[in-house]
């Protein structure tokens, strides 16, 4: 699991290869990542954008940005988790991901970005 504080937001992610999605002889290798924020302030925050860097190790680096995640904008009060899970395909065994999340400071509306830890996508079978 990775994990990363920023502004005080902790973002850990934890990443499964998904074998019954893949299909290894057409070079389609799917990945679930699991994402766990927690609002680690003393004020309310609403998670309003999310930006990804994608990286393939055989294909061009991919930007992938949108509001809220998995279709949800969540409020995080104080000391509280929001968790969801989504997912990935790749055309190689090996990847990267890493990106940033717009949260809003509810109180006075301020935004402010947070770092979503870079995590690797690596095909088990590449790892022996």
């Amino acid at each position: 699991m990775k994990t990363a504080t920023t502004e005080g937001v902790q973002i850990s992610v934890s990443i499964r290869f998904r074998s019954d999605l893949s299909d290894l002889f057409h070079n389609k290798y799917f990945f679930n990542y699991r994402i766990e924020i927690q609002n680690n302030n003393a004020f309310d925050i609403q998670l309003m954008h999310r930006d990804w860097f994608i990286f393939d190790s055989l294909d061009e680096v991919s930007f992938v940005s949108g509001d809220g995640v998995v279709g949800e904008q969540p409020i995080l009060r104080p000391n509280q988790k929001y968790a969801y899970v989504s997912g990935c395909e790749l055309s190689s065994e090996i990847g990267q991901m890493k990106g940033f999340y717009t949260f809003k400071r509810l109180e006075n509306d301020s935004l402010f970005q947070v770092h979503i830890p870079q995590f690797d996508l690596i095909y088990p079978g590449k790892l022996n």
